[in-house]
């Protein structure tokens, strides 16, 4: 087995610079916790079980969910008064995909992938919609849908392992398939993903970055979730033979298929069992120039270790050597080994907030730099 190295990278874990911010709600037991200089508020409406965020041009926020089976639209989300919140579809199976390209809705719902045209001229329960394509895998196991539209113009679709770990006879297990939405073919694009959650483009050299979900069963540090970098169609990310930077797993280690492949190591690594998912680079200027393309990384948060991490909010950004620095940015879902609120997807609005879903309150938080 071979790794192909392209970039050292470094991780760095900075000071945490915390401010108590606003971000309440009624199960909420203390203040969320943002750095100074910014704010973090929960917007005044309820969108239980929320997953993906999408925005529309006229400002509707489109939510999907996993366990509610319900797709949300929420027209002016960020203004006052409080909002209605349109379910637009109800009883799929896990909708938790959501996006929005040239004012059509496209839903991920474990092997379909629906459209909705023209949502903001059809914010009501069951709108028209067309099915793009019903032929996805349908194992529910890491079946769940974050999807996005790239900049060629094409569906990315992840298929998580329907396992902790196997090696399956379809090979669109564990990978990131590119879908066309005209005929909803697909190609795979990225190979050996367990589960990848979040992804985006980055702003300035339009590579696609996406965070995968380490296997479960081997310990409370190992092994790391990981921040990964495709370079060119078909790498392969190691998965289910090794984990993060060379970590043999312990039954496909030394598979014979193993033998001949090349592995891409991840760019970062983040403390196991984080549930590093939804993922956003920072492309406004709200935020200041020490922000600017910085990667935005909602951690979900543990089950399989002995004490909890993650619920938090990270940020990851390129240091002038060309490392990447890793910090905690939003923080408080966690109080001792109880935690009341889970980060699910981070999203940029247009006026350079940072909005945060959060699938166990039910609710979208919003962070925002103070006056200067």
């Amino acid at each position: 087995m071979k790794y192909t190295h392209t970039k050292l990278v470094q991780i760095i874990t900075l000071p945490w610079l915390l401010l108590f911010g606003t971000g309440a709600c009624a199960d909420n037991p203390q203040p969320l916790q943002v750095p100074e200089g910014f704010r973090i508020d929960t917007l005044n409406f309820s969108v239980p079980n929320a997953r993906q965020m999408a925005l529309t041009e006229n400002g509707t926020l489109i939510v999907g969910t996993r366990r509610a089976g319900n797709v949300y639209a929420i027209p002016g989300a960020l203004e006052e008064p409080a909002p209605e919140v349109i379910t637009l579809l109800d009883g799929l199976p896990m909708p938790s995909g959501v996006t929005v390209r040239d004012g059509d809705l496209y839903i991920g719902a474990l092997n379909r992938i629906i459209k909705v045209p023209d949502v903001q001229n059809n914010l009501h329960v069951d709108p028209p919609s067309v099915e793009i394509t019903n032929a996805l895998p349908d194992k529910s196991h890491h079946g769940w849908k974050y999807i996005k539209f790239g900049p060629d113009g094409a569906l990315y679709v992840p298929v998580g392992a329907p396992c902790n770990v196997c090696l399956s006879e379809d090979e669109r297990f564990a990978t990131l398939l590119r879908m066309d939405v005209s005929d909803g073919s697909t190609e795979v694009w990225a190979h050996g993903i367990r589960n990848t959650v979040g992804f985006a483009w980055h702003p300035a050299d339009g590579r696609l970055w996406f965070s995968d979900n380490g296997r479960d069963m081997m310990g409370d540090d190992i092994p790391p979730e990981e921040i990964n970098v495709i370079n060119r169609p078909g790498e392969h990310f190691g998965y289910p033979f090794i984990h993060a930077n060379g970590i043999a797993d312990p039954e496909f280690g030394d598979h014979p298929a193993a033998q001949d492949k090349q592995f891409t190591p991840p760019v970062l690594e983040i403390q196991a069992h984080s549930a590093a998912l939804g993922m956003a680079f920072y492309d406004h200027t709200q935020f200041g120039d020490a922000y600017q393309n910085a990667l935005f990384v909602a951690e979900h948060g543990s089950w399989n270790r002995s004490s909890k991490v993650g619920y938090l909010v990270s940020v990851v950004r390129a240091a002038a050597d060309g490392t990447l620095e890793y910090e905690h940015f939003a923080t408080g879902w966690l109080v001792g080994e109880d935690d009341w609120g889970r980060p699910n997807d981070v999203l940029v609005a247009p006026d350079g907030s940072l909005l945060i879903s959060d699938d166990k309150q039910g609710v979208i938080y919003q962070v925002s730099r103070l006056s200067r």
